[in-house]
């Protein structure tokens, strides 16, 4: 098999053309079906030209003709035939659903584009139109087979648009449209995407490769027939019946490996692949052994993906040997019908008959993935979110893992515990602490490897952490984390508003019960929020002010009592404030700028989208809040608080082997974590250590201090403060 070529445009199609290629699979009505499609969208397009000038029509029956070719049932060449008439004609969903069926219309509308809404920029669109088509696709695979070959004709004819356009669209093929042709199997597509949007995107270094391998190609050519030659002898002498095919690796896969491993090209050794083709599993690995014993097999470079295939149903055991003169050579070895799916992917469900075990295998494996994206599209903040956790999920490297049950995991390679326990189901990753990996206890943040035992350990109540996020790298783990804050957020928000909102109805007499609907749902209408709901996390999140929110809700008899709240018998002085237990959540924030801890005195600064931020009252950060008092709030500490916080003390220490270690062990004495150290050097006797411990109030600290300063390398101890 060569490099696949650059494809230049075929002889355009005519429609009896792709009626006499469907004789084979379609019946005589079906075709007619096909032919009144084409007919219906010639009529439709009428008028319309392409880029290059000629009828537009022309596309469309190309597309058809590409899925024509993977023996595609009449529907979905019926789609083809139509699937940019409701984009750009007059011809509406509820017209096609007439003329040709529901499925029809669904297919076309799953693949047209938004294009009645005005998006902020681009990439939003692009997003936009990316999600429809997947939740369409998630209803009806036969979506993304007629977008793959949309795409395909329009790689094909690339060269009638301008230079920036022509970039544009190659990018976005080979960062979404080519992954997801690998993701669905669909490895002859893959490689034409792949190759045509590396020559478009970069066509001076396509063009510099290309020559290079055309150089050396003719002394390739003949190691290539001598390899095959040998190897079809001994699987001959074996009694083994074989399909040997030589290739070389095409231009993309040369030209990523060198950029990945910043190798130039005559480091690129294993331009050299075959493929054994035999007629069962068990000749597979009867075949590995006799080419294992014909040449010496590169240690750690055997996958078998016969035991475990890969996510999209690709299945081949795959050995990389030390070949002649010294150059590696990449072996596939497969059956028939692997060898049939790996080429057509979820295609082969139609072109090689549903009864083949792998191709049905390879479109159960395409329905899973459907589901995961489902699942992460509704987890999505917004549609740009979701696009960039799909292009996270389409990474080709798997790594395979055990549940401790004995079940096969396959996920990104660098995936972690966190991504495990999320793939595994979301309840699991959101209760997630721990995991032992083998048996041993180790951090979620652990790179998961090949063959790998892996535990999740949970515990009742635990919800995921922000961090998370630092680390994990599958799409669906970081939707589900992202969707979990985000409602705790906005529950925390409610929760924290509500108190802050009922202690200003105190000096009113009232609570958020006892309000008058009709003057809660005219106050929404005039802060322009559906719910009150809406209103408590806006006040939570510092927004909109407690005390105008208040007045605007009580109900009054004259202008003065609204801009003169009636009191309790006490003054605004006497107002009880607000307590902060630590347990707010992310309503609250406690700064690095001066470390507040329970027994200082704090002052409560409202700040739009992050709540109240708590300071002491000498903070210099506090000044800007000093001439505006309406974002002041009255805060104390509560008497039982659940949480530590974070205290910054200055060490003066000796230079001294082991000090720090010292220092350590003391606070670790004191149970006091320390969170972060840094440490410099005064001059030649002493050094300065800044230490960030974590105490339960002012007392703990105390005992940390006072222990520190018992120590003889220790000179002096500060607290720091803004």
């Amino acid at each position: 098999m060569s490099t696949p070529a650059v494809a230049l445009e075929a002889p355009k199609l005519r429609i009896d053309d792709l009626c006499r290629r469907t004789r084979s699979y379609l019946t005589s009505e079906q075709i007619k079906q096909v032919r009144r499609a084409y007919r219906f969208g010639a009529e439709a397009h009428a008028g319309q030209t392409r880029q290059s000038g000629e009828p537009y029509i022309q596309h469309p029956l190309a597309v058809a003709g590409i899925l024509a070719e993977m023996h595609m049932d009449h529907e979905t060449l019926v789609a083809a035939m139509l699937h940019d008439v409701i984009e750009d004609t007059l011809i509406a969903k509820d017209r096609i659903t007439e003329e040709f069926g529901s499925e029809v219309a669904l297919i076309v509308d799953g693949l047209s584009k938004l294009t009645q809404i005005e998006f902020e920029s681009h990439a939003e669109a692009q997003a936009q139109n990316f999600r429809k088509m997947l939740m369409a696709m998630a209803d009806d695979i036969r979506v993304i087979l007629v977008k793959l070959a949309d795409r395909l004709h329009n790689m094909r004819t690339l060269g009638a648009l301008g230079p920036e356009k022509r970039r544009r669209i190659a990018r976005e093929t080979l960062d979404i449209y080519a992954p997801i042709a690998q993701r669905l199997g669909m490895n002859a597509i893959r490689l034409e995407l792949e190759e045509l949007g590396f020559q478009a995107l970069y066509p001076l270094r396509h063009d510099v490769l290309k020559r290079v391998i055309e150089k050396i190609r003719g002394n390739r050519t003949e190691v290539i027939a001598k390899i095959r030659n040998r190897m079809k002898r001994h699987l001959r002498q074996e009694e083994l019946v074989a399909h040997v095919a030589g290739r070389e690796k095409h231009l993309y896969s040369i030209y990523n490996k060198m950029r990945e491993k910043s190798l130039h090209f005559s480091e690129v050794h294993d331009v050299y692949a075959f493929r054994i083709v035999v007629d069962s599993v068990d000749t597979c690995y009867r075949a590995l052994g006799v080419i294992h014993g014909l040449y010496k097999p590169v240690p750690g470079t055997f996958k078998d993906y016969i035991a475990i295939p890969k996510a999209n149903g690709y299945q081949s055991l795959h050995t990389v040997l030390f070949g002649p003169y010294g150059v590696p050579v990449e072996v596939q070895i497969r059956t028939n019908e692997m060898d049939q799916v790996a080429e057509a992917g979820i295609a082969a469900h139609w072109l090689y008959k549903t009864g083949d075990s792998a191709a049905k295998s390879a479109h159960k494996r395409a329905r899973d993935w459907l589901r995961g994206i489902l699942e992460m599209q509704r987890r999505a903040g917004d549609s740009q979110e979701f696009l960039e956790n799909v292009k996270v999920d389409l990474f080709p490297d798997e790594v395979y893992v055990f549940t401790p049950k004995g079940d096969i995991m396959e996920l990104p390679r660098g995936a972690t515990a966190v991504d495990l326990a999320y793939a595994i189901h979301t309840d699991l990753g959101n209760t997630c602490v721990g995991c032992r990996i083998d048996r041993r206890l180790v951090p979620l943040r652990t790179p998961l490897k090949n063959g790998e035992s892996v535990e999740i350990v949970t515990a009742p109540g635990a919800r995921p952490n922000p961090a998370w996020l630092n680390f994990i790298i599958t799409g669906k783990a970081r939707a589900n984390i992202r969707h979990f804050l985000k409602n705790l957020h906005d529950d925390e928000a409610r929760s924290f508003g509500k108190s802050m909102l009922n202690r200003e109805l105190e000096h009113f007499d009232l609570s958020i019960d006892k309000l008058d609907n009709a003057r809660v749902k005219q106050a929404l209408k005039s802060f322009n929020l559906t719910s009150i709901d809406e209103l408590l996390a806006n006040i939570g999140l510092g927004v909109r002010p407690a005390p105008l929110v208040a007045r605007a809700l009580v109900p009054v008899s004259n202008e003065a009592l609204a801009t003169q709240p009636r009191r309790r018998q006490r003054d605004e002085d006497d107002a009880a404030p607000l307590l902060i237990h630590g347990t707010e959540g992310m309503v609250v924030t406690v700064p690095k700028c001066c470390y507040p801890i329970p027994g200082d005195p704090i002052i409560g600064c409202i700040t739009a989208g992050r709540g109240i931020v708590i300071h002491h009252p000498g903070c210099r950060n506090v000044i800007e809040f000093r001439s505006a008092p309406d974002k002041w709030v009255d805060v104390e500490w509560a008497a039982e608080l659940s949480r530590e916080f974070s205290s910054e003390i200055m060490l003066d220490v000796i230079n001294q082997r082991g000090v720090l270690a010292t220092v350590a062990a003391a606070c670790a004495d004191q149970t006091a974590n320390i969170e972060g150290v840094e440490l410099s050097e005064r001059d030649e006797d002493y050094s300065r250590m800044r230490l960030v411990v974590s105490v339960r109030d002012r007392k703990h600290l105390a005992d940390v201090i006072r222990v520190l300063r018992n120590i003889k390398t220790v000179v002096r101890v500060t607290r720091k403060r803004a």
